[in-house]
């Protein structure tokens, strides 16, 4: 035969052997196989038989001046999530898999340099309409260039898109390093018609009821007050194995309450169904109520094994009263978790000592070997305690008077230059004086705990408690000194640490950087464990990330409980099987006859 025919079918064979094609497959998972099998009849932890009816009352803190899924200025009102369906469908019983919604089908060659969506023809929006490839190409380009940082920076990464067949969709990577981006775009990209946002400014907040496509759509709103939604009986996707037995309530309403005491006290009286509790200490002290005592309401509390993330004062480190990490770590002396946890929480909490404490992928101990792989071409510019100190916040003895711990901080303090002067600590002719930004008046307990001891070093502390539209507007632009905030983590972190504590992010408004985080061996941190190809790829570079951030010293860590508590009226039934990640409330159900005989 002749070389060169010899050549043609080479490089033929060698192209199909190659990843350029992929299997069509209903789920994709970030690591491994997706747990469900094609043509599964639904998940493991939901009723298949599940009643649908009747209408559920959350109450909720604060307001909200936003409908807008796009906009990322203003407060966004709960349960938005409910009416934009995605391309695929995240699952709660594994560490990161999806199936299929809107797309059908997906498929992904081995390299992850792109995905392929197969548009599900029966996938509709409210009013009727197909929900199309123009829809999910439109919806891209949107989140790309009007998104919040970590949505442009993300989607960007998408570089070109093609449409294949009569339905497919292939979106093109910019490379195949970011090993979670077609997992990325297909469980969290909201996908919006075009018919309608195309016609508004979508950098806009608004308050007009938006068309959406997922199971609920919006009945009714009192701007700030209450939203209210309706379930769409006709929805598309309701029996889809990933839906099937979920989305239950016919109606799902929040009411906003301003004041956390309220919305304590509205809730005992059956103002509203379920509550969710984080105060250990209201838990056991305020949950003896009479409808408690009378079996009207049910306490429930269940362990779970999800990652804690991370709880704590967080010091803006863009201001230069907090832009050395030694002062920060001084200042990390003067906070007595003991003697707070004991007095204000009844020792009902554990200290965080990791960004992803309550899970394996915490780190502990010194780095392993392949940690220092990682780690070690950048120990010039990481302090040395990484390579030989295990971290551990400060602790004291519980007593509320920490003097071992202020005379640390004191010296730490006159190592950086600052000294104590007629009372007040002092450096070049400065008094070391910020601010404490809060929301909540829960916080306030622990603020002022802090303040008193930080007066013992000479340091000023003010207190200011402002409404949540005036916070979020102060996050926005990181217009604050210290606040308290929280970073939520998954089994499987990605994309979302790139908003936390990415520099490029936190350069811009709207990131949840909040620390003001800028480390290039961070950002390359980062970029490890996005690009991880196996589970012990990712668990080694989170491991170096944890250390690297907790030795940064950005925030004080606080506290964290590995036991959900709930409190609900008991009007409601739910499956047995609790997934890996905790409560699923969508599997929940209304019991009519449980609901009669309710004495409110």
């Amino acid at each position: 035969m002749n070389p060169k025919y010899l050549l043609i079918i080479s490089l033929f064979i060698s192209f199909l052997s190659s990843n350029t094609f992929a299997e069509k497959t209903h789920g994709i998972a970030m690591h491994g196989n997706p747990k469900y099998e094609e043509g599964f009849a639904h998940l493991d932890y939901v009723n298949p038989d599940a009643p649908k009816g009747g209408s559920v009352r959350f109450g909720a803190y604060g307001a909200f001046d936003n409908l807008n899924r796009v906009a990322f200025k203003g407060s966004k009102a709960a349960g938005l999530g409910y009416i934009n369906d995605t391309l695929m469908r995240r699952v709660w019983d594994e560490a990161f898999t999806l199936y299929g919604l809107i797309a059908e089908h997906v498929d992904m060659p081995e390299d992850r340099s792109s995905i392929t969506f197969y548009i599900n023809p029966k996938a509709k929006f409210h009013d009727g309409s197909s929900i199309t490839r123009k829809d999910v190409l439109f919806s891209l380009e949107i989140f790309q260039t009007k998104g919040t940082p970590n949505q442009k920076k993300t989607y960007g990464k998408v570089v070109s898109t093609e449409m294949v067949g009569v339905n497919g969709i292939k979106m093109n990577f910019i490379n195949n390093e970011d090993k979670e981006l077609p997992l990325i775009v297909a469980g969290f990209l909201p996908i919006i018609p075009e018919k309608y946002y195309s016609n508004i400014d979508v950098t806009k907040t608004f308050l007009d009821i938006p068309l959406g496509s997922g199971p609920y759509q919006i009945e009714s709103l009192e701007p700030g007050r209450q939203i209210k939604y309706q379930r769409v009986k006709d929805y598309w996707a309701k029996d889809l194995p990933v839906h099937k037995g979920q989305y239950n309530f016919d109606q799902i309403i929040y009411d906003y309450y301003k004041d956390s005491t309220v919305l304590v006290e509205a809730f005992k009286v059956g103002d509203y169904d379920y509550r969710r509790e984080y105060n250990a200490k209201r838990w056991f002290s305020e949950y003896n109520f009479d409808a408690v005592s009378s079996g009207d309401v049910v306490l429930n509390e269940m362990k779970n094994d999800r990652p804690s993330g991370m709880n704590a004062l967080v010091f803006n480190s863009r201001k230069d009263i907090f832009s050395n990490p030694r002062v920060r770590y001084a200042l990390s002396f003067a906070y007595d978790h003991e003697w707070i946890n004991k007095v204000l929480y009844n020792n009902a909490y554990v200290r965080t000592d990791s960004y992803f404490d309550n899970s394996p992928l915490a780190s502990s101990g010194l780095p392993s070997l392949e940690e220092l792989k990682i780690l070690e071409p950048f120990k010039n510019e990481l302090p040395t305690e990484i390579f030989t100190t295990t971290y551990a916040p400060p602790k004291t003895d519980g007593s509320g008077n920490p003097r071992e711990n202020l005379r640390t901080a004191k010296k730490i303090l006159e190592e950086e230059g600052w000294v104590v002067s007629d009372g007040k600590l002092m450096k070049d002719g400065k008094h070391f004086e910020f601010e404490f930004l809060i929301v909540s008046p829960s916080v306030e307990r622990i603020a002022l705990a802090f303040q008193k001891t930080l007066e013992v070093l000479g340091i000023t502390m003010n207190v200011r408690t402002v409404d949540s539209s005036q916070y979020q507007a102060r996050l926005l632009n990181y217009d604050f000194d210290m606040i308290k905030a929280s970073w939520n983590v998954s089994l499987s972190p990605g994309n979302e640490q790139q908003f936390y504590y990415g520099s490029e992010v936190g350069k811009k408004e709207g990131s949840r950087n909040y620390a003001g985080v800028n480390s290039k061996v961070v950002n390359v941190l980062i970029e490890k464990l996005i690009g991880a190809q196996t589970r012990e790829e990712l668990t080694t570079a989170i491991h170096a990330l944890d250390r690297v951030l907790l030795w940064g010293h950005y925030v004080i860590p606080l506290y964290h409980s590995n036991t959900d508590r709930i409190a609900y009226w008991d009007m409601f039934d739910f499956p047995e099987t609790i997934p890996l990640y905790g409560i699923v409330i969508e599997s929940w159900w209304i019991d009519q006859e449980k609901e009669k005989n309710l004495n409110r």
